[in-house]
């Protein structure tokens, strides 16, 4: 199969699979008549350049270049779709309401008669994508480390990376103490308590517990963000409390007694199932007698962990290389064969919508001082669909977050 430069401002070399359009015109001829099968048994219009418009309520999706977009979609599936957003192969003024659209059918958009053809069809990960010691350390170089500019540009002020718990007030801020101060609470941080915490993001959570009087020893393979990390716990007054390293989770070394709490927020997404046993090992490995757990994770259910576990994904491409969204069974599964058990759930996907639409929100209303970092449009485009697109799987339900609580059975 040949390909064909498409005619847009989209750097070849940074993003290849992007700046060409696959030549295939018979998978287009199919991927064209599916597509419109699909979005017309959907709550979405969709608009022709010629004006044309199918549907008559919902949403809608104006496709700039049907060509290209239904090319991209025979070729590439649902990587496809997004590349053909990321180029301009299609628009929405309310992209979050087009894929939230998308979202709520996404276990049966594809008839049941075909959906073997995906394990055909479907891309799979590259091999130096695996999260072993050194696959890992580069998956997450190439995510966390773009900049500490970036982020700060659309996180909130605590630099939290993770779904904030929302009250009756709207302000993220608070929503992310809220999320932070639940689990501290829920594992007894406090004076005196020695805390391991695996995914150090930009130390919000180490701080926090550090000004409960807590010793927080702090892992993340993010040199980024740990520099910035131990830069807000000296800020805060809290560095002689807070110890921040660049570790592997399976590098940590035992302390006498362990840990009365160990916290992770939203990590084990990054894991990736081939090492689930062995991070929930490490959990029980490191933690003292009675002590307990605090885990935020993003989640799906276990039948569409079932279908989906070996795909790979636009997320996995363009985002988050060698990640895997668990099911809270299997996660449950793996725990119990390190000799835990969960004590506490609770479920909040909604929140993370909310969280979302904050930072998307404010990621679009700094687009220039993005483009001043030295991202170009494409990246803005890429990540305007990423926010987008969790969104959307959140506000549909199609994946959720949960805070687990966690510990020994007790004898």
């Amino acid at each position: 199969m040949t390909t064909v430069l498409e005619p847009v401002e989209v750097a070849a070399q940074r993003w290849p699979d992007v700046a060409v359009t696959p030549r295939a015109p018979l998978r287009a001829r199919i991927a064209a008549r599916m597509f419109r099968s699909i979005s017309g048994r959907l709550a979405l219009r969709v608009a022709y350049p010629d004006g044309r418009v199918t549907g008559t309520t919902g949403p809608i999706l104006r496709l700039v270049r049907p060509q290209a977009f239904h090319a991209r979609l025979g070729t590439n599936g649902l990587i496809g779709f997004g590349e053909a957003y990321q180029a301009g192969d299609w628009e929405a003024d309310d992209p979050v309401a087009v894929l939230t659209v998308f979202a709520e059918r996404m276990g049966t958009l594809i008839p049941p008669r075909l959906q073997w053809l995906r394990h055909l069809h479907g891309a799979r990960a590259p091999r130096a994508e695996r999260n072993t010691r050194e696959g890992a350390r580069s998956n997450i170089h190439r995510h966390y480390d773009l900049s500490n500019e970036l982020f700060a540009l659309f996180l909130d002020p605590s630099m939290s990376y993770s779904s904030a718990l929302f009250d009756t007030s709207a302000d993220l801020v608070t929503a992310q103490h809220r999320k932070i101060d639940r689990l501290l609470d829920a594992t007894g941080v406090g004076p005196g308590s020695k805390v391991l915490e695996i995914g150090t993001g930009w130390g919000e959570l180490a701080i926090r517990a550090a000004q409960r009087g807590a010793s927080v020893l702090s892992v993340t393979l993010s040199a980024e963000q740990r520099t910035l990390a131990l830069r807000r716990a000296a800020d805060a007054g809290v560095l002689d409390r807070v110890d921040v390293r660049l570790c592997d989770y399976r590098e940590i070394e035992p302390v006498a007694g362990g840990y009365d709490a160990i916290l992770s927020v939203e990590m084990i997404e990054a894991v990736g199932e081939a090492y689930w046993q062995t991070y929930a090992s490490a959990l029980a490995r490191h933690l003292a007698p009675g002590g307990t757990v605090g885990l935020q994770m993003i989640t799906m259910s276990h039948e569409r962990l079932l279908e989906t576990r070996s795909t790979y994904t636009w997320i996995h491409k363009y985002i988050f290389p060698g990640g895997l969204v668990p099911s809270v069974p299997v996660i449950e599964g793996v725990l119990a064969g390190a000799g835990l058990r969960v004590r506490d759930r609770l479920d909040f996907g909604a929140d993370y919508a909310t969280t979302l639409r904050h930072w998307r929100s404010a990621f679009l209303d700094r687009q220039d001082e993005v483009a001043a970092l030295g991202f170009d449009d494409t990246f803005v485009r890429t990540w305007n669909f990423y926010l987008a697109y969790c969104e959307a799987g959140f506000a549909a339900g199609y994946i959720d977050v949960a805070q687990l609580v966690i510990g020994r059975p007790c004898s």
